[in-house]
């Protein structure tokens, strides 16, 4: 798995195959790709863009039909651009410009981050083109009326640009001024959605399909209580995967007194709460604690499994936490209760689909242990004011004037758990204290600058991650924070340096510093004998010490990433770093941050064969053991193999 940078996620144009089923779907993208590079006469201005529809239920497949239309070799040849946008429910302008500037393959860091700003950028990224942007599940018209159709019209100079929105009501489609009739997904007929529940019961191998087969009359009465819903339909799929192909578990499925007892208003509901019930003990807050993730935001397989052996949800022996951990996140993508993203690699990033997250967040979640709030949500510090929960995650990313107040999560006094993604104000006094129970700090996208002098204040915290915030300086006896098991400061670029007590972390699993400021690591941190995973190993050598003796002994290390392979002098001094004696180590990345060379300049050159030499040395001298799985070799090109192959 390669971690990801920065961004978005939610729903993704990257297309699931395993949504994939029978002759209707295959129906319906030639006909909407037909519709959407078919040539309407029109002298009006704004019909330079045309907007199209599909319109159905939640879980019903609409994403599914996007991402097949938006993957269609047609469409790669008719659109120079293409766009997938994922909306969801609680849009924030600057930000759905900044990441259509993005996908457009603009700049959209500019000088004002204002909404005109951001539009000039975004019309300076599509003109000239002809362009196909996918809103994926659009609940407000106003984000394509108010926000970017304005911009997009004015970069557009001749017509055949499309608009294709997935909604689950007619009146967003009309509000978008969508052309009728709107595109309507049905309900799976019932071979179709056998072929869809036996792709996933036998998925990647694991049952046979023949074996399968001999249970259709089960599962074809299982189908019916799904109602053709192929969400339902795949997160059954995934508890019957689990049954293997005993017919005495199918039947116990099917005869569940869950089917007659707890009614709810769509068979979606019904299905996920069945399979919630079917979870082993230990996975049950896992999936909890999943859901309460903010969505727009990537969290990797690494930082989820952290954060869940932070809350002590994961169980076994501390030797193995992050390989259970890991099983755990498998068997809740076996069971389609998260996806994948499939723009990262081996299952890295997942989503968990809109209709779960709610029925998760309103039915499931205890209202007075757990809290997630909204912005945009009236009355929200009155609303985090009467809760004294032990879970809080308010998630805010709007301008300065409607910040967060600090204050106003202090009063929660038995808080275990903060997840905070967005811009925050904080006043003069405001402090970590009140948190004596807090085990889990995760701070994204905002300011935390001013408090993070006061973080050893958290005496109990487990897990700390800061990522992308102005912190730059963290505080010198971190080493008193004891029970530290995770370190993420991913982004910090202001943070030039580590604490010279960091070394004595005793109990520090994970630690990421990519994408920060930080050039070496302070000596003693060869202490650190209980990494997992490490990150942004900054490469720095001078006349009496090389940091590559800093990993010799961590010999648990399991991913590792260096940076800065150009600064080593000697390929002696890779040797100091042991790899070969890490037997556990699974994911090596290597990358170089600087690059010598010149267009027209001799010596340079020179000087830039003469370090790619070097870099090659010291490749030979790291010697990684033979259980590597993933090795990535970034800013570099080697002529041959680092291990002499």
């Amino acid at each position: 798995m390669v971690p990801p940078s920065s961004g978005t996620h939610e729903t993704s144009w990257g297309l699931d195959e395993s949504g994939l089923v029978g002759e209707k779907i295959e129906e319906d993208t030639r006909n909407l790709v037909e519709m959407l590079t078919k040539g309407y006469q029109t002298h009006q201005q704004y019909k330079k863009i045309m907007v199209f529809a599909i319109v159905g239920v939640g879980g019903i497949g609409k994403t599914t039909l996007a991402q097949e239309i938006f993957n269609n070799e047609i469409i790669k040849v008719e659109f120079s651009k293409k766009i997938w946008l994922s909306v969801n429910q609680k849009p924030n302008e600057t930000e759905i410009l900044s990441r259509v500037i993005t996908e457009a393959g603009g700049n959209h860091i500019v000088t004002e981050n204002t909404k005109a700003a951001l539009e000039r950028a975004l019309i300076q990224a599509l003109k000239g083109h002809k362009i196909l942007l996918i809103m994926d599940d659009v609940w407000d018209h106003r984000v394509w009326e108010g926000v970017l159709k304005t911009p997009l019209v004015n970069a557009i100079t001749s017509h055949g640009s499309r608009v294709l929105v997935t909604t689950r009501h007619d009146t967003i489609a009309h509000g978008m001024l969508a052309r009728k009739p709107y595109h309507r997904i049905n309900k799976l007929e019932n071979e179709d959605a056998w072929l869809l529940l036996k792709k996933q019961v036998v998925g990647n191998g694991n049952n046979d399909e023949q074996q399968v087969e001999t249970l259709r009359d089960i599962g074809t009465e299982i189908i019916a209580k799904c109602d053709g819903l192929p969400l339902a339909v795949k997160v059954m799929g995934g508890i019957l995967r689990q049954r293997k192909t005993l017919r005495s578990g199918w039947e116990h499925v099917l005869k569940d007194s869950i089917w007659s007892v707890f009614q709810m208003p769509a068979e979606i509901n019904n299905v996920v709460y069945l399979s919630y019930q079917d979870l082993h003990p230990n996975l049950k807050p896992c999936f909890l604690h999943y859901a309460l993730l903010p969505k727009r935001t990537n969290f990797t397989i690494d930082v989820i499994v952290a954060m869940w052996i932070s809350e002590g949800y994961v169980h076994g022996n501390s030797w193995d936490l992050e390989v259970s951990g890991e099983e755990y996140y498998d068997q809740l993508i076996a069971r389609n209760l998260i996806e994948p993203d499939r723009r990262y690699v081996d299952q890295g990033v997942c989503n968990m689909h809109d209709v779960v997250r709610s029925l998760v967040q309103y039915k499931f979640i205890n209202p007075h242990e757990a809290l997630i709030a909204h912005e945009s949500e009236a009355g929200l510090t009155d609303k985090l004011n009467s809760q004294n929960v032990i879970r809080l995650s308010p998630q805010t990313k709007e301008p300065e004037s409607n910040e967060l107040e600090w204050s106003s999560l202090q009063v929660h006094i038995s808080l275990r758990t903060l997840i905070l993604v967005g811009k925050m104000k904080i006043n003069s006094g405001d402090s970590l204290s009140s948190f004596l129970c807090l085990r889990t700090l995760h701070i994204e996208d905002g300011n935390f600058a001013a408090l993070s002098e006061h973080l050893v204040e958290l005496k109990h915290l487990r897990y700390l991650s800061i990522r992308r915030t102005d912190t730059s300086r963290l505080p010198e006896n971190i080493a008193t924070m004891k029970f530290l098991q995770s370190v993420n400061l991913f982004g910090c670029e202001h943070l030039e340096k580590l604490p010279s007590s960091n070394g004595e972390l005793q109990q520090l699993r994970y630690l990421n510093l990519d994408g920060t400021g930080i050039g070496n690591v302070p000596k003693g941190f060869d202490g650190l004998t209980n990494l997992r995973l490490l990150y942004g190993f900054p490469v720095h050598t001078d006349v009496d010490w090389c940091s590559f003796e800093q990993l010799g002994p961590l010999n648990q290390l399991m991913r590792l990433a260096i940076n800065g392979l150009e600064k080593v002098s000697s390929s002696s001094s890779a040797v100091k770093a042991r790899l070969g004696e890490k037997l556990r180590l699974r994911y090596l990345r290597t990358s170089c941050t600087t690059r010598c060379g010149g267009e027209d300049d001799d010596r340079l050159q020179l000087v830039a064969e003469e370090e790619q030499g070097q870099i090659e040395k010291v490749f030979d001298e790291l010697c990684p053991p033979p259980c590597i799985e993933h090795l990535c070799i970034d800013g570099c090109t080697l002529v041959r193999d680092p291990q002499g192959g």
